[in-house]
């Protein structure tokens, strides 16, 4: 682990980062130092830190760090983290301030290959997401609605719960990106309100544009997804799951779907 460049383990008590969530994180994988989706990863990265006002750290700094603590691991996580640094009490952003950033590294094996290859079970969430644009898209450090919403079940055979909004809207899983395939469309919920905009997402985004298929950002309701022809869920860890089951609905793993999975 590397704390502003340096081998270490600790922050201040009083990093903004602990006491408020003021922050951000990017979680992808590395293989022999090379991290994987970088350009949407860094973009993502980068935009989040213009939305939150925090300082962006140089790119090539950040490739060179995740080398660095990725040198002896084949394949790995690794984590970055952002914050404002530490700084006085309340909630008033420090006129100056120096930003903490955190990039850390740990052996990864992979989900089980059937998620990929069979599909996978969902379930609603009960746990509802706040409406607040300002956030919205941002993968910043206050996860709670996604820890509870976690908490919700404990069935293994679960991979995964899909969550609303608080007007009933479909926004994403507890850990991924939501798409449909309907009518020979890629569909996939507007996060203009809430959510995390996922560094995978973009990449499918940007993939199925390429083979000219037309991709829509739009309002999901649950019935849609479940009259959908094709579900699958998506992160920068898991790659690219199809959708096999959600309460009473079943799926079988479909064309689109497959043909993104191997491409990405």
């Amino acid at each position: 682990m590397l704390i502003n460049g340096q081998p270490g383990t600790q922050i201040s008590a009083s990093d903004r980062g602990l006491a408020y969530g003021d922050g951000l994180y990017r979680t992808l994988e590395a293989r022999h130092g090379t991290p994987l989706l970088w350009p949407w990863q860094w973009q993502r990265l980068a935009a989040d830190c213009a939305a939150l006002r925090l300082p962006c750290p140089d790119e090539v700094l950040l490739l060179s760090e995740i080398a660095t603590v990725a040198a002896k691991l084949e394949r790995a996580v690794i984590k970055i983290v952002l914050t404002r640094g530490a700084g006085q009490r309340g909630y008033a952003m420090p006129v100056h301030s120096t930003p903490t950033r955190i990039v850390s590294a740990a052996a990864w094996a992979g989900y089980p290959p059937d998620r990929a290859a069979q599909g996978v079970v969902a379930r609603w969430c009960d746990t509802r997401l706040a409406i607040q644009p300002r956030l919205a898209g941002i993968k910043h450090l206050n996860r709670l609605e996604n820890v509870l919403a976690r908490s919700e079940w404990h069935d293994p055979a679960i991979a995964e719960g899909l969550m609303l909004d608080m007007d009933g809207t479909v926004v994403e899983g507890t850990m991924s990106n939501l798409f449909l395939v309907q009518g020979g469309e890629l569909l996939t919920p507007l996060l203009d309100r809430c959510g995390v905009s996922g560094a995978m997402r973009a990449c499918v985004i940007d993939t199925a544009a390429n083979l000219g298929l037309t991709v829509r950002e739009l309002r999901l309701s649950p019935p849609q997804v479940l009259a959908a022809e094709e579900v699958f869920l998506c992160n920068s860890l898991a790659g690219i799951w199809p959708l096999r089951e959600l309460g009473p609905q079943q799926w079988q793993p479909g064309a689109l779907t497959r043909r993104l999975q191997q491409l990405l």
